[in-house]
């Protein structure tokens, strides 16, 4: 529990206080956001506004993770350190976010607002996702579990979805993609993203501690869970919230700077892999519930446009139909950190609902 709190406190610190120091940095540099010419007329006022903050989440996030294990090795040098499952966690977030930084910085040198085309940046969330996938299921600890399985989860795994390698490798490319892009759909308001993340990965908190509380190594049980270092993935959680509420004190209306790709896609590649290494790959879409309508209003508006030649938002991410309808910035923000904090708390009811339901309560 201590390295829990220590990796949020660091890895909330870091971020508060990078991110005036990169506001400063990436003003002078000239790193300022661009912004869509359909968008809402607000938002012009915001063009200029310093980008890629998202550095100072995936920072704040490595330095948090990394100072929680070496208190925890001075408290005990005989405890194992970062294991497999923290690790490649980190990995996919930085991976994620690198891909991002880049999109980011090609917009601010062409000095438009689209960055990376979409076929560079589906390779690139594809080279990122096939290495996960493959590493994911090395690293059998001294019971065989591996950070991840091939069968699809829910709360736990479910014995009657298997999938085959190539399968599961296929499967983990839509889903970190799908997430990514979810939250990189949701990142178009002040903070908006910022929050709904650290709700998200608080709740990741929550779940892979109890997790540990009820591994079958500790307490073997119906109710126990059959997961890999759990308590690692709660450390990583716990540092990425930290980061998140550190940036959000910048980000949030009227933001000073915006976390760009680099932090959304980072974001939405900590939630796949905290979904998928903590066996909860189909409540990961009720936890993260705000992002998957965000990313099904583009969807559903790309289909009905182009069958119909009409649209069924007056823009999307449906977030802007609300602007557009009239509602200030700030009540659309708030109203939606609501519906996010909403589907948290359904996900951690639902978490517990089925231990309960094992005998586990």
């Amino acid at each position: 529990m201590i390295s829990i709190m220590i990796a949020a406190s660091v890895g909330l610190l870091v971020s508060i206080l990078l991110t005036p120091y990169l506001i400063r940095t990436f003003s002078r540099q000239g790193f300022g956001q661009e912004i869509r010419e359909e968008g809402p007329e607000g938002h012009k006022s915001k063009r200029g506004t310093p980008t890629m903050g998202g550095v100072a989440i995936i920072v704040a996030l490595v330095v948090g993770y990394f100072v929680a294990h070496l208190a925890d090795w001075l408290r005990d040098s005989t405890n194992d350190g970062p294991t497999a499952s923290g690790l490649l966690v980190l990995f996919l977030a930085v991976a994620l976010g690198l891909v991002g930084f880049l999109d980011d910085f090609i917009k601010i040198r062409k000095q438009r607002n689209l960055g990376l085309n979409k076929t560079a940046k589906l390779v690139g969330q594809l080279v990122v996702a096939v290495v996960f996938a493959v590493l994911v299921l090395q690293f059998p600890d001294d019971n065989g579990l591996t950070p991840a399985s091939q069968n699809l989860s829910y709360v736990r795994d479910l014995a009657l979805i298997f999938f085959p390698v190539p399968v599961f490798i296929i499967f983990c490319y839509l889903l970190i993609s799908a997430w990514s892009n979810a939250v990189n759909f949701t990142d178009g308001l002040d903070g908006l993203a910022g929050g709904a993340g650290a709700m998200a990965l608080a709740t990741y908190v929550v779940i892979s501690f109890w997790q540990a509380r009820l591994s079958c190594v500790e307490s073997p049980q119906a109710a126990c869970y059959d997961v890999r270092d759990p308590l690692d993935l709660a450390v990583v959680a716990a540092a990425a919230t930290g980061a998140c509420v550190g940036f959000l004190w910048w980000n949030a209306a009227p933001a000073k700077i915006f976390m760009g790709d680099t932090g959304s896609l980072a974001l939405g590649g900590l939630v796949a892999g905290l979904s998928m290494t903590t066996r909860t790959e189909l409540l990961a879409i009720v936890i993260g519930g705000l992002f998957v309508v965000e990313m099904i209003s583009v969807v559903l508006q790309i289909a009905v446009f182009r069958t119909t030649r009409r649209r069924l938002f007056r823009m999307a991410p449906f977030h802007h139909h609300f602007e557009l309808a009239g509602w200030a910035e700030t009540t659309v923000i708030i109203r939606f950190w609501l519906l996010a904090g909403i589907c948290c708390l359904f996900g951690l009811g639902l978490f517990y609902s089925e231990q309960l339901g094992l005998g586990g309560g």
